[in-house]
């Protein structure tokens, strides 16, 4: 589009009906092409962003004006005076800007007229610091970047409405810089963990989203359709088969994804339907292995995200230096109800047991999944302080070799901090023969009605058919621990666009 058609734009309807703001607005919008102003050019070159201005005359003292020019941009939060005294905003902070008849043009002036708080402009100007000591840019020329056709939400109040924070984040991320710090802090949460995995010699690699069969997890898919092939797809509930198939290659020892998971289940504090985990698989390694590592690399995240290894959550103070304990799953459970699930035989007392103690019990679970409701009901929650929870019962467990010394239980941990777990990790199954036996359990499951259930896949044995060595693996969900690290109480929080109802 050339300038002049950029002036003969005709502005759009009013989407908002009679608005009078937005109407305000649209009327200046059309005044400014009137004038043969661009409202939404194409760039502007800056020299500094306001922090960078902060640092370099921080010694500047009150009063003080210098001859250097600036060239700064970012959205107006406040305007003063008619304009006089704007505060600037940029992603680093603020700088105010001083707007006056002795240094603009007459252009400039009349375009002063017509800026609004939420307006993107760009500032060419001198810097000094007021007698209050306020760093301030004396303003030589005044460029419209944007044009905001919509008011922001009230400077004080804010935008309290928690609905629509997460519906409209970008407004939430103008108008609250902790959300602003939030997400800035996963992403250094991610890109640590990404740095400190390539500086032990791990390689990083994709795996496919959408998957044949879900597999990896125990977990209801989302479910897809591929016109071309004519063939149902699934949105990957776990990378780990595929993560696997690599290792088997030989591509790495060591290999890892930072990627998103889907799972089509119910919504919660801590659930969300679209999630991010770490998935990472060592070769000839063990799941004790596995603990170190999930030590190491969320304490070092931890250090860099907060400063340090004690944090506090929801008020609770968590210290999150290693090593943290092990505990089994029944070992807990027995000393919260003073049930041993195991000397319990079968599956028919197990369902008993956790029917005593409460838990809601449909009557077709297994020894494994009654051991399992159990500990989520009296034990899960109670866990505030990092531990490691290990025992897992092998019928809930189809891809983790089984423990050495108990053949009902895997040699897999489950990591719980304020309740929550963190991490997943195993003792990989590599035996073929063991794993289509465990398979082929999960698909009589699945028949009898359990929707998670994994199915059998074939081509995953195969590969294990041409082994698959020793190996551990580990699974990290990011956003509880971007909440946990952030003190943050939901994770729609730490999720830019979580999932929502539509309205």
């Amino acid at each position: 589009m050339s300038a002049d058609d950029a002036v003969n734009t005709p502005i759009a309807k009013d989407s908002e009906g009679d608005d009078p703001l937005r109407r305000i607005r649209l009327d200046k919008l059309e005044t400014l092409r009137g004038m043969g102003i661009d409202p939404y050019p194409v760039s502007f070159s800056r020299t500094h962003q306001a922090a960078e201005l902060d640092e370099r005359y921080a010694a500047l003292p009150p009063g003080a004006e210098t001859e250097d020019q600036v060239r700064v941009a970012g959205r107006i939060r406040a305007m003063r005076n008619s304009g006089m005294f704007i505060d600037l905003h940029d992603v680093s902070g603020k700088i105010q800007i001083f707007s006056h008849k002795d240094f603009l043009s007459t252009e400039d002036l009349a375009l002063l007229r017509l800026f609004d708080i939420g307006d993107l402009i760009g500032v060419d100007g001198r810097v000094r610091r007021t007698p209050r000591g306020e760093l301030t840019v004396n303003a030589t020329a005044l460029t419209l970047l944007a044009k905001a056709l919509r008011p922001l939400p009230e400077k004080y109040h804010g935008l309290a409405d928690i609905e629509l924070r997460y519906r409209q984040r970008y407004l939430d991320l103008i108008m609250n810089p902790q959300s602003r710090e939030t997400l800035r802090r996963r992403s250094l949460i991610i890109a640590q963990m990404r740095a400190w995995l390539l500086a032990r010699g791990y390689l990083e690699v994709e795996t496919p989203m959408l998957h044949a069969i879900p597999g990896g997890a125990a977990a209801r898919p989302f479910v897809t359709h591929h016109n071309a092939l004519d063939i149902e797809l699934y949105l990957r509930i776990a990378p780990e088969l595929h993560l696997k198939r690599l290792v088997v290659g030989g591509l790495s020892d060591k290999v890892f994804e930072i990627n998103r998971c889907f799972r089509n289940e119910g919504l919660s504090p801590r659930h969300n339907p679209e999630f991010t985990t770490l998935e990472l698989y060592q070769a000839y390694a063990d799941y004790t292995d596995m603990m170190s590592l999930t030590e190491q690399i969320i304490a070092h995240v931890a250090e860099i995200a907060t400063g340090g290894l004690k944090i506090s959550y929801g008020g609770t103070a968590i210290d999150l230096t290693p090593p943290w304990p092990r505990r089994g799953m029944a070992e807990l459970v027995l000393e919260s109800t003073g049930i041993d699930f195991l000397t319990i035989a079968d599956a028919a007392g197990a369902r008993e047991a956790a029917r005593h103690i409460g838990c809601a019990i449909s009557g077709t679970e297994s020894w494994g999944q009654a051991l399992e409701a159990a500990f989520a009901a009296r034990v899960e929650d109670r866990l505030l302080q990092p531990v490691h929870v290990t025992g897992f019962p092998r019928d809930i467990s189809p891809l983790a070799k089984a423990d050495r010394n108990d053949p009902r239980l895997v040699e897999r941990f489950e990591t719980y901090v304020y309740g929550w777990e963190i991490a997943n990790a195993f003792s990989e199954l590599n035996d073929p023969l063991d794993q289509r036996a465990r398979f082929e359990a999960q698909m009589l499951a699945r028949a009898a009605g359990d929707e998670e259930a994994q199915p059998l896949d074939e081509d995953y044995v195969v590969a294990l058919e041409y082994g698959l060595p020793p190996c551990g693996g580990l699974g990290v969900g990011i956003d509880r621990l971007v909440m946990l690290l952030t003190d943050n109480p939901s994770i729609r929080d730490v999720i830019a666009f979580p999932t929502l109802r539509p309205r």
